[in-house]
């Protein structure tokens, strides 16, 4: 089974090289941790390598598109349909993941997961559809117990193609109206969280229906009652195939030792679950930027990450990956091309 073989895989960082990193680190021309986090960035980087300074090279997104049930409660300000459409606008380059992707040479690669849509043979989408979306988990199970596994082991299959020595990075974004109704699910489900708590406006909801998205979630959980202990049984009760999709890409990175760059609050749900099935997936997780939505800092608390941005970002996609990949790949960057005080002829600080 791929998902227990990953499992498997998935083994601690070597930690003895961490003193050398901050030995190159410290010989750079600069103050020492004058430069903040980027410093934090690149001495992770190097770690998840092993090699010092850390190498470049590709950067990859995937974009997961998929349907949910749970849209047909009224959950959302956009119809089911704008799933497939969106999907398309990915593909003719119209998005805004496009144009950042553009701008930080990130290739990006879509996937069909489960959208409600038969889509015709097109060589830019990746056709990997469990079903054409979940069920509507206010009533029962999103899906079944064979679903998930196949939604995540898709996931990791992906990262086992995508891997090679000239990856930098990964990432993983997604398309799914009514998805952070089952995000917020997921928290709640692995947390404890209260629903209230843990719901935010998503597409930009009224008032009246975030209420109406509370209560569905609410009865979501005492129909299902998932149990924390379990996280592929959570993902089966209430989540989504994208976000089975994002775990298993997560799983399969840290098996990898590839750095996993995460977005936003849909992919924090998909990192919880990936946690909770192998804690060390930590130390490949990079938490792009903090989500305007509701409980994302809740579930960057659980996985014991720090944004680093805080745009007031909220749109998915993958766009918070995008800017984060290039904060990262700048602070590799430093660290492999700017001169130590030796090869600089440069004083060293005063004892």
């Amino acid at each position: 089974m791929r998902l227990e073989q990953t499992l498997k895989k998935i083994r601690p960082l070597d930690r003895s090289i961490e003193a050398e990193i901050q030995t190159r680190l410290d010989s750079l021309t600069k103050p020492l941790g004058s430069l903040g986090r980027l410093e934090e960035l690149a001495g992770r980087i190097a770690c998840i390598q092993g090699e010092i300074p850390p190498r470049l090279g590709r950067k990859h997104l995937f974009v997961f598109a998929a349907d949910h049930g749970i849209s047909e409660e009224g959950v959302s300000a956009y119809p089911r349909e704008v799933t497939a459409q969106m999907t398309y606008n990915f593909l003719r380059g119209g998005a805004a993941i496009n144009v950042l992707a553009r701008h930080y040479g990130v290739d990006v690669e879509v996937i069909d997961i489960g959208v409600d849509h038969e889509f015709p043979s097109l060589p830019a989408l990746r056709s990997c559809k469990v079903r054409r979306g979940t069920s509507n988990f206010a009533y029962g199970p999103a899906m079944t117990p064979e679903e998930a596994i196949e939604s995540v082991e898709t996931g990791i299959r992906l990262v086992e193609e995508a891997a090679s020595p000239d990856l930098f990075l990964l990432g993983a974004g997604e398309m799914g109206i009514g998805n952070t109704s089952s995000a917020a699910a997921i928290l709640c489900a692995l947390t404890g969280l209260r629903v209230r708590d843990a719901t935010g406006r998503g597409t930009g909801i009224s008032a009246a229906t975030w209420e109406k998205k509370v209560a569905v979630i609410e009865k979501g959980l005492q129909s299902n009652r998932p149990d924390a202990r379990n996280p592929l049984a959570v993902l089966a009760k209430v989540g989504g195939f994208e976000m089975g999709a994002m775990a298993g890409a997560i799983l399969g990175a840290a098996a990898h030792r590839i750095p996993m760059v995460l977005d936003g609050y849909i992919s924090g749900a998909a990192a919880l679950l990936a946690f909770r099935l192998s804690p060390l997936v930590k130390d490949v997780l990079f938490a792009s930027h903090l989500s305007a939505e509701n409980g994302h800092g809740s579930m960057l608390q659980e996985l014991q990450l720090s944004p680093l941005v805080d745009l007031g970002m909220r749109l998915g996609e993958g766009t918070g990956a995008c800017v984060a990949m290039g904060l990262i790949e700048a602070s590799v960057k430093i660290m492999r091309e700017m001169a130590t005080f030796e090869s600089a002829g440069v004083k060293e600080k005063i004892p």
